[in-house]
């Protein structure tokens, strides 16, 4: 080969291995943190009529640990619903989500997408009905609500972008936004993550948001062993009687966690074996400017013996609908013999969030808080 030939050869080489490089505009996140990558799916069963099984209830998960850990505990992350384990890993503007803020830190983490929702299997004549939301359900309650959806809107800063549709950011959330179930979500869910910390066997630290709140109370009571501590993010809300957000105030029924924090059987002392064997009352001084006041147990109140042991941080942003109930269900968990941290997150420095702050402008001043509770809670 001359060297007019060799030089050609090279150049050729170098054109063809620049274009091969991702534009600018796919997020990408260096690896040098990053020690080993995995992938796999846990749980499920098959369903189905004699003949014509198929597996269903299977959840995929994945697996980055971080080339120095330096914590004995990994975080297992449940998303909301609607959403997948994307929802962890980048932000609609391209930031690098809470998962690589968490490997930063040192931590193995865990990302799922539920049973039926993103890479996992969805069975049409076993797992029923989807639901989808609208790109102006989004905007109402997430993106760019106004006081009219509820009064907290007024102080929602931190969305990046107009939150509107058409613009670059907001169509980037909302192509990440799936379709969902219904009715037998939780079961699917609470199965396959039993399953998970099984599979772990070391105790975990699990963080939840929104539907996978409610879902986390149920896998705690199944394994409580199983998990050192819970950091929840505006968990499914309130105890037992849902809440008109635009008025703020109860719905004459329906809505509500029925059994105080989940929709889900879970274990109390005295047991119970219906939700409707609960004791409640409304009181009203729970209440205030812009919230509800809060369904507590009378006295004495039963007790989550299985939650009882496992310390919780419940985050609530300035801007969000959240703000109107969440406090309820601190004071349920509390009344419940939860010991439950209930964080304003503008008290601690960081104003104007809304249910979404893992995807909003301060996530890493939030994600650090919340590595900073972690260090302090589990030394």
């Amino acid at each position: 080969m001359n060297f007019k030939m060799l030089a050609c050869f090279i150049a050729l080489f170098a054109s063809s291995a620049f274009a091969q490089q991702p534009p600018e505009s796919i997020p990408m996140m260096s690896s040098d943190i990053i020690a080993s990558h995995g992938a796999f799916y846990v749980g499920g069963e098959y369903v189905g009529e004699p003949g014509e099984e198929t597996m269903g209830g299977s959840m995929y998960v994945e697996v980055m640990v971080p080339k120095e850990i330096k914590h004995p505990h990994p975080i297992v992350f449940l998303h909301g619903a609607g959403q997948t384990g994307y929802d962890w890993l980048w932000t609609p503007d391209g930031r690098p989500g809470w998962a690589y803020d968490f490997l930063e830190q040192g931590y193995v983490v865990y990302l799922q997408d539920y049973p039926a929702r993103g890479r996992s299997p969805y069975v049409p004549a076993v797992n029923g009905e989807l639901n989808i939301r609208t790109g102006r359900t989004l905007e109402k309650i997430w993106t760019a609500p106004t006081v009219e959806d509820f009064p907290q809107a007024a102080k929602f800063t931190q969305w990046p972008g107009t939150g509107k549709m058409g613009d670059p950011i907001m169509d980037n959330f909302t192509r990440t936004q799936m379709q969902y179930m219904g009715a037998g979500q939780d079961k699917l869910v609470i199965d396959a993550n039993v399953q998970l910390l099984d599979l772990i066997d070391t105790p975990v630290i699990m963080l939840t948001h929104s539907q996978g709140g409610w879902f986390g109370w149920n896998i705690a009571d199944e394994r409580p062993d199983s998990i050192v501590a819970i950091v929840t993010v505006e968990p499914a809300a309130p105890p037992i009687r849902g809440v008109n957000f635009a008025t703020v105030s109860y719905r004459e029924s329906g809505g509500g966690m029925q059994w105080g924090v989940t929709n889900t059987p879970i274990t109390y002392d005295p047991p119970i074996s219906e939700s409707s064997e609960l004791n409640v009352i409304l009181d009203e001084d729970l209440g205030g400017a812009d919230i509800v006041g809060c369904y507590q147990q009378e006295e004495p109140a039963r007790q989550l013996v299985n939650l009882t042991e496992i310390p919780v941080l419940f985050l609530n942003g300035e801007g969000s609908y959240h703000r109107i109930v969440d406090h309820c269900l601190a004071n349920w968990l509390n009344q419940a013999g939860v010991e439950t941290r209930y964080v304003r997150l503008e008290e601690v420095g960081l104003p104007g969030n809304g249910h979404e702050m893992m995807l909003e402008l301060n996530s890493k001043g939030i994600s650090d808080f919340i590595g900073r509770w972690l260090e302090e809670t589990l030394q």
